[in-house]
């Protein structure tokens, strides 16, 4: 596995001083809990279900979560100082619809846990958890929640081709707002000092 083979060449690498490890949200979100959404929220605690997983298909999801958890294993076999970064989807310029993480969109969102980050301030979240001699353990990155209909609309768009008859006209008949069940607050945390181009958006918490 890919992770497994980075960790152990940095463990034989001495000048390797921390690592970051890039993840998902995928490999938070998906649990057991959501058979009761009012009872459960989301943070960096928070473990995907390998076999609920598989269950359903989620592959993103699965390979995210086995990935980290190898890279977890190995970094504390090995004393291997290491942060991980989950993103939310990464809004890039080459961001289409056909992205894995979207494999299971409907619930994330049913859930409040639809989550986007920009490309811009994932690099910034990964500066600073690499600077910073005090961050630890798993850091969940996001700076906007799709929980409402106008927003699903908005994102389904920049999602499908300018020529896809299929977009969906912006409807506001669903005026539902879907609570918000997942929570950056660690990382907004730790970069509210730091100087880069964007920040986390203190809404988002």
């Amino acid at each position: 596995m890919a992770a497994h083979n980075v960790l152990e060449a940095c463990a034989q690498t001495n000048t390797v001083d921390k690592v970051v490890f890039t993840s998902s949200l995928t490999a938070v979100v998906w649990s057991n809990h959501r058979d009761n959404p009012t009872s459960h929220d989301f943070d960096e605690r928070n473990w995907s279900d390998v076999n609920l997983c598989k269950k359903f298909k989620l592959w993103h999801g699965l390979s995210k979560t086995l990935a980290e958890k190898t890279a977890w294993a190995l970094a504390m076999d090995r004393g291997i100082s290491m942060v991980s970064i989950n993103g939310g989807l990464v809004m890039g310029p080459d961001v289409t619809i056909s992205n894995p993480y979207l494999k299971g969109a409907a619930e994330m969102y049913e859930d409040g846990v639809m989550a986007s980050v920009d490309l811009r301030f994932y690099v910034d979240a990964h500066i600073c958890v690499f600077e910073d001699v005090s961050s630890y353990g798993r850091y969940l990155c996001f700076n906007h929640v799709i929980n409402c209909n106008e927003d699903a609309m908005k994102l389904a768009r920049m999602l499908l081709p300018p020529s896809d008859t299929s977009t969906p006209p912006l409807s506001f008949e669903d005026t539902r707002v879907h609570p918000q069940r997942i929570s950056n607050k660690k990382l907004n945390k730790l970069m509210v000092n730091f100087d880069g181009k964007f920040q986390a958006d203190c809404s988002a918490d």
